[in-house]
């Protein structure tokens, strides 16, 4: 018997790195029957700006026979005050023999999948449309006068006992992917100097890491873990969120980790290819004035229009696109697309 990270981002899936266009700048039931439901807002957005469908394929082609399989999948988008799902559905093939839909301890959309009878392969194809709302920019979230010192936020936040700080409180403390060491903190405070506005310091944190940290989809995988990461200056989105995520917890901020999805842009003059965009990863910041803001240390930008949200939590073991228990098999490797395509508003 195995266990499976199937579609994490260390096994097929990375973010792209420095392809993010704003860089710098400012439900329907399925075949297989998940709904897509409309979660409570987690902050106000703006005015629609951008309408996508993603297409998320995973394939198995097992060696031997699988006799019994469970797969766990957070593959639904979450619905919030700035991404709002039209439509959305899982097929499964072969189908599951047993299927339950929930929400998890954050309030992901989940779906469990158990497969009681023999197969030699398994496709998990997942297809959402979305429409995303405008999110503050540089000069509301970063530039903007009166914004709050990150030591405000930090004491606000150790001593609050509002429903939401106490919710952010969730995302404090060390997680299983996000260990705190002495290291993290001195490489966070080179950004938070006493009296800094707090996002504008994340801001700089961010660029920090994309400029300090090589992109390197062969050099970590998912059980890599953080300390190794921030020796050997190399990794993925999913360490590079986690990198930072342990940076503000270390000095007292919350952060959380957000798995979705990136557009990205070929080069020009070539056509958009099938399957050529990413699953992805970055970090949000609690900010008392603005709600949660969004950092994308990979691509070193201040998440906007291109960012499409699966799902948060702590860090990577929380909302892994899919993973589960398999009962046979022999060695496999999935193989996974990710279409992301813009449609018209």
């Amino acid at each position: 018997m195995s266990e499976l990270g199937a579609d994490e981002l260390g096994a097929g899936e990375t973010g792209a790195h420095d392809m993010a266009a704003n860089d710098m700048a400012a439900g329907d039931m399925g075949a297989d029957g998940m709904t897509a439901g409309g979660l409570a807002a987690d902050g106000a957005g703006g005015s629609v700006c951008a309408r996508y469908r993603v297409v998320h394929e995973t394939r198995y082609h097992y060696h031997s026979t699988v006799t019994l399989s469970q797969h766990y999948l957070h593959m639904t988008p979450r619905s919030f005050g700035c991404q709002q799902t039209e439509s959305h559905a899982i097929w499964l093939d072969p189908a599951a023999n047993e299927v339950t839909d929930g929400v998890d301890f954050f309030g992901n959309l989940t779906r469990h999948a158990a497969f009681t009878v023999p197969h030699d392969h398994l496709l998990v194809h997942a297809e959402s449309t979305v429409v995303l709302r405008t999110r503050p920019g540089l000069a509301q979230a970063v530039q903007a006068p009166g914004m709050p010192p990150w030591e405000s936020v930090r004491d606000m936040v150790a001593q609050g006992k509002e429903a939401t700080l106490l919710e952010a409180c969730r995302y404090l403390y060390a997680s299983p992917h996000v260990a705190w060491f002495p290291e993290l903190e001195a490489y966070a405070r080179a950004s938070f100097a006493p009296g800094r506005p707090q996002l504008d310091a994340a801001l700089e944190l961010t660029q920090r890491i994309y400029a300090d940290f090589v992109f390197d989809g062969t050099a970590t995988d998912i059980s890599t873990p953080l300390e190794q990461v921030w020796r050997g200056r190399r990794g993925v989105c999913q360490d590079f969120a986690q990198l930072m995520i342990g940076c503000l917890r270390s000095i007292g901020l919350p952060a959380r980790y957000i798995s979705g999805y990136i557009l990205t842009h070929p080069p020009a003059g070539k056509p958009r290819l099938v399957g050529a965009d990413a699953s992805h990863a970055w970090v949000s910041v609690y900010c008392p004035v603005l709600g949660w803001v969004d950092f994308d240390p990979t691509n070193r930008c201040l998440v906007q229009h291109e960012h499409i949200t699966l799902g948060w939590g702590r860090d990577f073991s929380d909302v892994t696109p899919m993973r589960g228990i398999v009962l046979g098999g022999g060695r496999h490797q999935p193989e996974v697309q990710v279409t992301v395509t813009p449609l018209a508003l």
